[in-house]
């Protein structure tokens, strides 16, 4: 049975604008957290150069599965098990990753962990794409972000909307940097960082 997600449904039109933008010229994503699965269908569709691999905790590939019967495309692969806390993901080597409102869901040391896995499988000069919501200069960018912040905390206290600033303080220790700081509807935003050739992982 498919799953499904009406902020999938909402968000995935102008996330698709943003990658039409700067995948141009990249060939293979890993798209960590896939979820229902509607995001990998949406982008896989509209991309056809790319090859888009999905990926997700065991328990919710059969949603993801459902939806990639249906639509049948060749381009986008049938999920991988990845867990972030994992310190070996079952992806050699990338020149994209693409992730989507998860790193104010899970722990700040399970953030940690996913830049490091990024940084394992992410080739010299690849791009990572995050979508979310994110705070600047310590303070929220809307009252309803301030809202959810206070949701998320009340289900784990480890969650909460992250300080962009943070955020990319991690990702240039693993030689990634910013390219781009996109403004996207309901109080998101999309960060891209390309790693810097010849590179290697933190340790």
């Amino acid at each position: 049975m498919k799953s499904y997600s009406a902020s999938c449904e909402q968000n995935q039109i102008p996330i698709l604008k943003v990658l039409q933008e700067i995948l141009v010229n990249q060939q293979h994503v890993l798209e960590i957290a896939s979820g229902t699965g509607q995001h990998a269908i949406c982008f896989g569709r509209a991309l056809p150069h790319l090859t888009w691999q999905t990926s997700e905790l065991a328990r919710n590939h059969t949603g993801i599965l459902a939806w990639l019967d249906e639509a049948k495309l060749p381009n986008v692969l049938s999920p991988v098990v990845i867990d972030v806390n994992d310190d070996q993901w079952p992806v050699e080597t990338v020149d994209t990753v693409f992730n989507a409102n998860t790193v104010h869901i899970i722990s700040w040391q399970e953030v940690e962990r996913m830049f490091a896995g990024i940084a394992r499988v992410l080739s010299a000069g690849g791009i990572l794409c995050l979508y979310g919501p994110f705070n600047y200069e310590g303070k929220f960018t809307s009252e309803s972000n301030a809202r959810f912040d206070i949701w998320l905390k009340s289900r784990d206290w480890n969650s909460g909307v992250r300080d962009f600033e943070a955020i990319n303080r991690l990702a240039e220790t693993h030689g990634l940097f910013l390219l781009k700081d996109v403004t996207m509807p309901s109080n998101n935003r999309t960060l891209v960082w390309q790693r810097t050739p010849n590179t290697l992982a933190a340790p």
